[in-house]
């Protein structure tokens, strides 16, 4: 058992041989790291070594990988122990337990790397044997000769086996130190634990008694506020007993006056009900003077009075209804509305806008002279005069922001587009050809007003005429109220009732026959609300456009002032990435050991099975967390393309071992960290006709490596072509349905001339295999060939030709979803056009005027007719036929029945002049009638 006191924890910083290191006490995780820049202050001012070195020195070096300053020995002979030691503990932490001190000062440790025994593992892998001395002693190996040989440690031998791995045979031997006797003057262990104990026994008792005391104070303390509490709560419960007393004082007055109010009611009451039986008397009264009024008022209800009253009733219905349809809100009053609302609550562009776009311009001129810069010299000269104007540019972001933020712009924004569907609805779309002229409103202003004024002397007069009926009909209803008193007389109802009814049927007709109720208007009339509309919706798009273009900036400018205040204390560096790097270089180096294990294993003679898989298994675990950290350096990459095209253009010069031009210049598309070896793969006979190919799995994924063998220059145009490519596609990511295959990382071996495309593996997904397997329907056919004219069209687009589009190179995704695989990056378009491959069946893919003229470059022209020839394939694929037959199909010839959306656009793809584009041919009936 290991005695968890006497554990130390050490950093390696040697390793001698299979069991020899060196180390250091360190305290946290920053000591080694400390000895890494102590390296690094003093290793570079150090002076250069002459001549040859010595082997038994030690001496300070940059490793070329990381430029890092590292101690070294110089090695005359590989030393498989010392690399097995040190790929296990060089650079690390490990705890150790003090055997002994040899007369040299070495300390012999027992060495643990976290649950493992470092000395095990090293007899384990058959570096070393323990040995003791025999009883011979003349022996090679005798005590004598022990400690006459040049070792300093002669106690106990450890042979070193040859490289067969033959423990018989002996091979380089490593000696163990000679131990250091134990002094007089040591004190004992057990003196100085008892000595310990003692301490910690009158600590105890210390501890004790304060605790005792603090105890008793913590009681006194609570007994106090305790007595305190009580006290106040005394003092509580008086002052809300005198509160009491106070309020039923109160009520006993109030009732008392309650007394005295019901008092009086009950005589009120009384007095009440003598005169409700007075009126019951003058009710009776009242009745037998009705009977006489009933006969009087007869004579008003006879034929022709009640006739003329249906016709003014009717008139007054036809007229309430039109003025609820049109309640003086009509067309040129929400006109007028809107004119209100767009010309007096308009938003004028704020004050700062003008320095705003200054100080932009300004700022722009300096990035672009940091982006063009190629020497460090000029680097900072300029990084000066980007920082002064960046501050300009930070203050008027600042300022520009505070004045938006103060506009109601969005509120504008809505108003005026409520206003503008508001006018489009009753006047219909406008147009913004033309100007109507300054005095729009101000005509239009001229004619409201006059139609305003006869609208209200017709209105008026209607009015007018009408009250006086009401108020005759009020006679009438206090007339024959018998329940109130009224000066009402029979004349005042008999009298004049027949003026009133004449012009209240005058003024009615009047209003109904004006031309204000009909909706008329003369041409003048007309340009005037015309040209008042336009005008106004001029101004409501110039106002949209302006409020519109203060959005953008607002938003533009919140994102620059966002990355100022996270690079306003420290500049953006690439420390991030350097450390994923640092971790990707180990996991390696970790990889390639646990290879070269697993590889040992297999050839050992004493083949175990078990311990083979359990490498495999480690090997697996570590070329995913591999795969993970590069994912994470992608990552890296990504965040720091994204600052130096923003604000910090100068990073990549800045920090060239970074290599961010790279990353920037490919668009992500090559990662450097990979390499062929890393890969688990399964080589792919059936497709590795031209070039190799394997499969594998990539961070979850199944993929395949394209292998293509490349000198310097192939390398360069295959880099070009990739990148082209895959920008193509990566530019056109915001889309569901991109129809071009994704390339998900390119990179060069480092082992040999081979650079390999990585792309997704879609098992049996060719257009090839799914025709073989199970043939497509009409419809999928439709829905597959939609998504490759998309390709097609995003590729002739970035004015890229695909020059090798057969049914190997399309590819089907659960049926209905098409896209365009790549294409081989050595050929060229001329090449590849020309290929032995393009062809569906017995159908030629390659363009007649390739055909005719050799050495014709492909155009997107070219890449059409591939696709009619294909989509011609899919309908009929047992076809055997000549497709070119001049400007014309020979379907006529093949016997193949098509449906005449697909026969009128193969007419219009299967021709040698005027071929539809990649758009066109998604406008196509064809496609849009499966809509």
């Amino acid at each position: 058992m290991m005695d968890g006191e006497n554990m130390e924890l050490v950093g390696v910083t040697h390793v001698l041989d299979a069991i020899t290191f060196w180390a250091q006490n360190v305290k946290d995780d920053q000591a080694i790291d400390n000895i890494r820049k102590a390296l690094a202050d003093k290793c570079p001012t150090a002076p250069r070594v002459l001549g040859s070195p010595n082997p038994q020195k030690i001496y300070g070096a940059v490793f070329s990988e990381d430029s890092c300053w590292y101690r070294c020995k110089v090695l005359q002979q590989t030393d498989n122990g010392k690399a097995f030691l040190q790929n296990l503990i060089y650079g690390k932490k490990v705890r150790i337990q003090k055997k002994s001190v040899c007369l040299d000062g070495t300390v012999l440790v027992q060495a643990f790397q976290g649950n493992l025994d470092i000395g095990e593992e090293v007899l384990k892998m058959k570096f070393a044997k323990f040995t003791l001395p025999g009883s011979n002693r003349e022996g090679p190996m005798s005590v004598r000769a022990l400690q006459e040989s040049h070792c300093p440690w002669p106690q106990r031998v450890l042979d070193w086996p040859g490289p067969q791995g033959d423990g018989d045979i002996p091979g380089s031997t490593v000696c163990m130190p000679k131990l250091r006797p134990v002094f007089p003057d040591q004190s004992p262990l057990s003196m100085k634990e008892k000595s310990k104990a003692t301490a910690q026994h009158a600590a105890n008792l210390m501890k004790k008694k304060m605790d005792q005391e603090l105890v008793e104070e913590n009681q006194r303390l609570k007994a106090e506020r305790e007595t305190q509490r009580r006290e106040d709560q005394l003092r509580d419960s008086l002052s809300e007993l005198q509160k009491l007393k106070e309020e039923t004082a109160n009520y006993a007055k109030e009732a008392e006056r309650w007394k005295v109010e019901r008092n009086t009611l009950q005589n009120q009451s009384e007095q009440l009900e003598k005169h409700l039986q007075v009126s019951k008397q003058e009710v009776q009264a009242v009745r037998g003077q009705l009977k006489k009024k009933e006969k009087q008022v007869d004579k008003l209800l006879d034929s022709a009075v009640a006739e003329r009253f249906c016709r003014l009733a009717e008139g007054v219905d036809s007229l309430r209804g039109l003025r609820e349809r049109n309640p003086g809100n009509t067309d040129s009053d929400s006109l007028t509305e809107s004119i209100n609302i767009v010309i007096n609550n308009s938003i004028s562009a704020p004050v700062a806008m003008e320095k705003l776009e200054s100080a932009w311009r300004d700022y722009s001129l300096a990035q672009e002279k940091l982006k063009a810069c190629q020497t460090k010299e000029q680097l900072w000269d300029l990084i000066d005069n980007r920082n002064k104007v960046r501050g300009v540019l930070t203050a008027t972001v600042e300022s520009f922001l505070q004045e938006v933020e103060c506009l109601p712009v969005r509120q504008r924004m809505d108003k005026l587009e409520e206003v503008s569907s508001s006018l489009t609805a009753v006047f219909g779309p406008a147009s913004m050809e033309g100007d109507v002229g300054q005095q729009a409103f101000e005509q239009f202003s001229q004619w409201r007003t006059q139609r305003s004024q006869l609208t209200s002397s017709v209105r008026d007069g209607t009015d007018k005429a009408l009250q006086a009926l009401c108020t005759w009909s009020e006679n009438v209803g206090k007339f024959f109220c018998l329940s109130a008193n009224t000066v009402v007389g029979v004349n005042d109802i008999v009298d004049g009732v027949n003026e009133l009814l004449k012009q209240a049927e005058n003024n009615v007709a009047k209003e109904l026959d004006s031309p204000l109720s009909v909706g008329e208007q003369n041409n003048h009339e007309t340009k005037a609300v015309s040209n008042a509309f336009h005008k106004v919706m001029q101004h409501i798009q110039s106002e949209q456009s302006l409020l519109s273009d203060i959005m953008e900036k607002y938003l533009l400018n919140t994102k620059f002032k966002g990355e100022m205040l996270q690079w306003q204390n420290a500049s953006p560096t690439p420390d991030s990435l350097f450390s994923v790097k640092k971790r990707i270089r180990s996991l390696r180096a970790q990889l390639r050991w646990r290879q070269v294990e697993e590889a040992s294993l297999e050839e050992a003679e004493d083949f175990d099975l078990t311990e083979i898989l359990k490498k495999k298994e480690e090997i697996a675990e570590t070329r995913n967390t591999l795969f993970h950290e590069i994912g994470q350096e992608r990552k890296e990459y990504m965040k720091l393309s994204a600052v130096a095209e923003g604000c910090c253009p100068e990073l990549p010069l800045l920090y060239p071992e970074a290599d961010i031009h790279s990353h920037m210049s490919s668009g992500g598309l090559v990662v450097k960290s990979l390499d062929r070896d890393m890969f688990d793969a399964e080589p792919m006979k059936e497709l590795s006709g031209r070039r190799p190919l394997v499969c594998t799995e990539f961070q979850g994924q199944r993929v395949i490596l394209k292998g293509y063998t490349v000198n310097e220059e192939a390398e360069a145009r295959v880099l070009e072509r990739t990148t082209q490519f895959h920008r193509t596609r990566t530019q056109r990511e915001s889309q569901t349905d991109t129809g071009i295959l994704p390339l998900l990382a390119l990179f060069f071996s480092k082992s040999d001339p081979l650079a390999y495309v990585m792309v997704p593996y879609f098992p049996n997904g060719s257009l090839w295999n799914v025709q073989a397997a199970k043939p497509l329907t009409a419809s999928e056919t439709v829905k597959v060939m939609r998504g490759v004219a998309r390709g097609l069209q995003a590729l002739h687009a970035a004015g890229v030709t695909h020059a090798s589009l057969n049914p190997n190179n399309v590819f089907v995704l659960h049926r209905h979803q098409g896209m365009v695989g790549d294409y081989d990056f050595i050929k060229t378009p001329v090449q590849r056009a020309v290929d032995s491959g393009m062809v569906a069946g017995s159908i030629s893919l390659v363009a007649p005027e390739l055909r005719q003229t050799q050495g014709t470059p492909p155009t997107p022209a070219c890449d059409m007719y591939s696709y009619g020839c294909l989509l011609f394939w899919l309908h009929a694929p047992g076809f055997n036929g000549d497709l070119d037959s001049g400007s014309r199909l020979a379907l006529d010839i093949s016997g193949v029945k098509l449906e005449d959306n697909l026969q009128a656009l193969l007419s219009k793809l299967l021709v040698c002049v005027g071929r539809l584009t990649a758009a066109e041919t998604l406008a196509d009936d064809y496609f849009l009638s499966d809509q």
